[in-house]
């Protein structure tokens, strides 16, 4: 399918049920809207740095969240997750709703970005081997697969940071 449009915007609290849908809808387990849930309480939430994707009618097709981590005791954000409802998938909701989120992080002024997820998808948005940058999980995890962004906001990307993530509590690693 061709992708389309799409309007892009900060979720809002009245989202939230929106969000779960699609978040229910586009993985096999309900992990990741409990997680959702969970971050939404938790202090590495980030207002503005919660997104959505909206249909022309204006329901929400995809979502893509980054909160607070730290990468060596240093402040970056973790991309996660990433969701787009089975009927909007391939038609570039989550490409929308990604970039959106990665352009408000570099508008507040964020650095880094780290995600663990398909390297089939990811390096579109310019995320590249965390390796590269002296970053590691915590955990075992591909080198492929975990990737970092540095990003170019106001005043630039400066110097990122290495060394270990530490992801926010609800992720529970």
């Amino acid at each position: 399918m061709t992708p389309r449009p799409w309007r892009t915007r900060p979720e809002t609290p009245a989202d939230a049920p929106a969000v779960r849908r699609v978040l229910l809808a586009a993985f096999p387990t309900a992990d990741e809207a409990g997680l959702v849930d969970a971050l939404r309480r938790d202090p590495a939430w980030l207002p503005g740095l919660s997104w959505v994707a909206e249909t022309p009618t204006g329901r929400i097709a995809a979502y893509a969240l980054l909160t607070r981590c730290t990468v060596g005791g240093e402040p970056a954000l973790a991309l996660a997750p990433v969701a787009v409802h089975p009927a909007h998938q391939r038609q570039g909701a989550g490409g929308a709703v990604t970039r959106a989120a990665l352009r408000a992080a570099g508008e507040r002024g964020e650095r880094l970005v780290v995600v663990l997820g398909h390297p089939g998808y990811y390096p579109r948005f310019g995320f590249t081997p965390a390796s590269r940058l002296g970053i590691r999980a915590p955990f075992e995890a591909p080198d492929e697969a975990l990737m970092a962004l540095t990003l170019k906001g106001p005043g630039g990307a400066g110097d990122v940071p290495s060394g270990t993530i530490r992801y926010a509590a609800p992720f529970g690693v």
